[in-house]
């Protein structure tokens, strides 16, 4: 038995240290790969035969036994190979032992001996700076551990640069952590004529992170409208954009191992399964609510999801966060999103407009509202009206306002909630504030108060539309950069609760 190679494995975005134990022993030449591997860890032991032989060196004819301790621990994933290797080489005596002490390693090996990008590798990477290691990985995964900071990265492409580079033959030059382009810079809210009301909602919505549902007939640019919330959205923070990357890590979508500043903008079709949007299958990756942490989820054509499926966010909306169950382990995965939606207002799309409504309105449109349940339009703060654009407003020169200006007062709002939440841990924007948080920062005066309690009483409002009334006025207060919450605010507010579609 030679000394351990440190891996790790994977549980939603956490990292356990797993032990990579080699023994060859004299008898019959079997390769057995013990503690609990999935069937991609259990073919690693082929990939690796390979790969050594693509290099020169053959395992000896000897019973090789690869254990990965903890063996209660689930073992998933390809990146097995490379530290299966180190360890086959370490026991061989083709590296030094000291080195490879030194090192958290993981990777997948083509049979040539080439070391191909794997799932995970940041969260791997923070795990050896905690464990005061350095880490060897792809090289196409070098930029993303290279943002973990304190450990050392070693990134080679092929296991021969790797041996050559721990016998001193060979330098790899350390990767140096690298940002992603903003492919979405170019749209524009100057693009939209008309829908005055809606940009005002959108620009609410993007101040406070607030959920929003915009409802209209088909080409009246609501998709056009979400597509360009991001850009109104500031930049994500240092501790943001590590958790956004963390998730994206584990699902293998930093590309190049480049870390985005731009909030992340999710539209899955409305085909979507539920392992799909919330996180799932036989590995419990994460679903879409999870790559919109700190972002975007965009559910275009709403009522067309299956109903079972838009319900299933009815508990992440809430908690930010999303739990996978599964018989021998749980994952949870981070799920704070805004959620921005669109529908028609029925099945053809037309209800208000007689003249190309189909013959079952208004019956039509009561019938395709339901396939949303009334909790999840609770849990929708912004309501608003997308009406058809007249070819009068198409003719009109564009906009004089675009994303810049509405950008700016929205980042000054943000910058309001910042200092207002500074001493409150895990709150950033008014949509987190809890009930009793609310009555501290959003009380309205006399006039506003006697206002939303008759307006509670008339719309039957529940306290969770109730205090989401009262995180919204907030928000259209901070804009206006106001103090306190007062009438003409709490009236705003309540215009956007979930409106009566004409029927």
């Amino acid at each position: 038995m030679v000394a351990p190679v440190i891996t790790v494995a994977l549980s939603g975005i956490e990292a356990t240290p797993v032990e990579v134990q080699v023994s060859l022993v004299p008898g019959q030449p079997v390769f057995a790969i013990v503690g609990l591997p999935d069937k991609a860890v259990g073919e690693s032991k082929e990939r690796v035969r390979a790969a050594l032989a693509a290099i020169g060196l053959a395992l000896p004819g000897r019973r090789i036994t690869v254990n990965l301790a903890p063996a209660d621990v689930l073992k998933e994933g390809s990146h097995y190979d490379l530290p299966i290797a180190v360890a086959l080489l370490q026991a061989l005596g083709a590296v030094p032992a000291d080195v490879v002490e030194e090192n958290l390693i993981l990777g997948e090996l083509s049979l040539d001996g080439r070391i191909t990008p794997v799932a995970g590798v940041l969260p791997a990477a923070i795990a050896a700076a905690r464990l005061d290691r350095g880490i060897v990985c792809p090289a196409g995964n070098g930029s993303e551990a290279a943002w973990a900071g304190k450990a050392p990265v070693l990134a080679p492409d092929h296991l021969v640069g790797l041996i050559n580079h721990w016998k001193g033959t060979q330098v790899l030059s350390p990767p140096r952590p690298m940002l992603a382009e903003d492919a979405a810079a170019g749209l524009d809210l100057a693009d939209i004529k008309g829908q005055e009301a809606a940009k005002r909602a959108l620009e609410i919505a993007a101040a406070g992170a607030h959920n929003l549902l915009m409802i209209g007939p088909p080409g009246s640019g609501k998709s056009m409208l979400a597509k360009r919330l991001p850009g109104l959205l500031p930049p994500l923070t240092p501790e943001e954009a590590l958790e956004v990357s963390l998730v994206a890590s584990v699902a293998g979508e930093l590309k190049g191992g480049r870390v985005s500043r731009r909030r992340p903008f999710r539209d899955p079709h409305h085909s979507a399964s539920m392992a799909a949007l919330t996180g799932g299958g036989m590995r419990a990756r994460p679903g879409e609510v999870s790559l919109a942490h700190n972002g975007v989820l965009f559910l275009d054509e709403l009522p067309e999801f299956q109903r079972s499926v838009l319900d299933a966010l009815r508990q992440p909306v809430e908690s930010g966060e999303t739990l996978v169950a599964r018989a021998n382990h749980h994952v949870t995965y981070p799920a704070r999103f805004q959620l921005v939606a669109a529908m028609n207002p029925c099945k053809c799309g037309w209800l208000s407009d007689s003249g190309r409504a189909c013959s079952r309105a208004p019956r039509c449109a009561a019938d395709y509202q339901a396939r949303v349940s009334g909790p999840m339009f609770d849990r929708i703060d912004l309501h608003v009206e997308v009406p058809e654009v007249a070819a009068a407003d198409l003719a009109l020169p564009p906009p004089a306002e675009g994303t810049a200006a509405v950008a700016a007062r929205i980042a000054a709002a943000r910058d309001i909630q910042t200092m207002r939440f500074a001493d409150h841990p895990g709150i950033y924007v008014n949509a987190h504030a809890d009930g009793a948080l609310l009555a501290e920062i959003a009380r309205p005066d006399a006039a506003g108060q006697a206002l939303l309690t008759q307006a509670a009483d008339r719309l039957k409002l529940s306290a969770r539309g109730w205090h989401r009334v009262l995180r919204v006025a907030r928000t259209i207060a901070d804009l206006a950069g106001v103090q306190g919450v007062s009438r003409p605010h709490i009236a705003e507010a309540l215009s956007y609760r979930r409106i009566a579609l004409e029927r």
